[in-house]
């Protein structure tokens, strides 16, 4: 059962001009799909907090996966949870980084359970 919008804007926390600032935790036995999020973000990505902020935003939502540099100036994360809570993920970190992100490519697959946290790979 795919949650109701209102379920997914339930999963912001917002500051007091109304701004995202992070996701909620979420029941990680929710009865929606896990799906797998393969990203890579492309533009002045590197030396500006990005990997700091993508584990800050996942790490209290139950997203498990990891974020880390390309030796391209990229940079690649993989993570796993709930679809719209991924999708939530992305917003968030379009919204703290839109003026670093020139481009970005996304690939949904199939969890694999793998990981245990959100880490910062190196």
């Amino acid at each position: 059962m795919r949650p109701s919008r209102a379920e997914c804007a339930s999963l912001l926390e917002e500051d007091k001009a109304g701004r995202p600032t992070r996701l909620r935790r979420r029941n990680i036995f929710s009865d929606t799909m896990t799906k797998r999020l393969h990203a890579i973000f492309r533009g002045q990505v590197q030396g500006i907090g990005f990997r700091y902020t993508a584990r800050s935003l996942a790490q209290p939502s139950h997203i498990a996966g990891w974020v880390k540099n390309l030796s391209s100036g990229d940079v690649e994360i993989v993570a796993e949870a709930d679809e719209e809570l991924l999708k939530d993920f992305l917003r968030h970190i379009e919204d703290h980084l839109s003026g670093y992100i020139s481009d970005k490519t996304v690939d949904w697959q199939s969890a694999t359970g793998e990981f245990k946290g959100f880490e910062i790979a190196f």
